[in-house]
């Protein structure tokens, strides 16, 4: 199979994942906090890779550990308390625009701290990409810029994004995305119990069904949205390259008028245009030179 047919079926894929889950987070604040969400989202993610831990932490070398468990904590771990905590005060439209940072921040950490080298074009097509979603989530007239702190915790999610393409794009090359995901992920199971634990979480009515679909939720989000869709987006990021890697993001806002449609909400003609737009701003940035 042609490598870019992977690396846009890894893209869709990824997209499909991380754009649904705005939705499980939604579902599982429903009777549990921020920080039970996240930590439950980390904790199952970490459960799921444990029977590859073993293996994964003999595969890696001593050297590359800590930046393995470095890569899991700005790369995760942070980034869902950050999302969580900000969605509480936030609309999702303005979260989904900072979120679609995440490419402008991997080009300004790799320019200045990682010597990545980046051509007009491919800039080009990250801003276009970034207009074009700004574009989409402004098309019903309202966005809520009163909260600033809260918007700056998703600024700082999507720079913690940035630095983590980079770090593993150039660091992190030559190990196996299971092993990378596993040894992050199971590195912190202890760690989230002994947060669930000191957060109260265990003495909440758990056996209710309210407090069930939330958790399930919040587990799910951890399996597919984390464990899943971590080692997709490692072996995306070391097939494609960062840029085309972080413009992921790009393709959430699709997931989310799908799942606008199916919630029975409106689409117009300025959205479609706006995805239109945003679906030549990724062209753009991953078209090679010869092309």
């Amino acid at each position: 199979m042609p490598s870019k047919v992977i690396n846009w079926g890894l893209f869709f894929i990824l997209s499909l994942i991380w754009g649904s889950s705005f939705v499980l987070m939604k579902e599982g604040m429903k009777t549990l906090t921020p920080y039970h969400v996240a930590t439950l989202r980390i904790l199952s993610a970490g459960v799921i890779l444990i029977p590859f831990a073993a293996k994964a932490f003999r595969a890696i070398p001593k050297n590359k550990l800590a930046l393995v468990m470095l890569s899991g904590l700005i790369g995760n771990f942070f980034p869902a308390y950050l999302f969580c905590i900000a969605e509480t005060n936030i609309d999702t439209s303005l979260a989904g625009i900072l979120n679609a940072l995440t490419p402008l921040f991997a080009i300004v950490v790799g320019k200045f701290f990682f010597e990545m080298k980046v051509s007009r074009r491919k800039a080009m097509g990250v801003v276009i990409g970034f207009l074009g979603l700004c574009l989409l989530f402004v098309s019903n007239g309202h966005i809520d810029l009163t909260n600033f702190s809260y918007s700056a915790l998703i600024l700082i999610a999507t720079l913690l994004y940035g630095i983590n393409v980079n770090m593993v794009g150039k660091y992190l090359h030559g190990i196996g995305s299971i092993n990378i995901a596993s040894v992050a992920f199971v590195s912190l199971v202890i760690p989230c119990i002994v947060i669930l634990y000191f957060l109260g979480y265990f003495s909440l009515p758990l056996s209710s069904k309210p407090f069930l679909i939330s958790t399930a939720a919040s587990c799910v989000l951890g399996t597919m949205g984390t464990a899943v869709a971590t080692i997709l987006f490692y072996m995306l990021l070391k097939r494609a390259g960062t840029l085309f890697a972080s413009t992921v993001t790009y393709g959430i806002p699709f997931v989310a008028v799908l799942w606008g449609l199916l919630l029975g909400e409106h689409t117009t003609l300025m959205q479609v245009a706006c995805l239109g737009m945003i679906l030549v701003g990724v062209y753009l940035a991953n078209r090679n030179s010869k092309e």
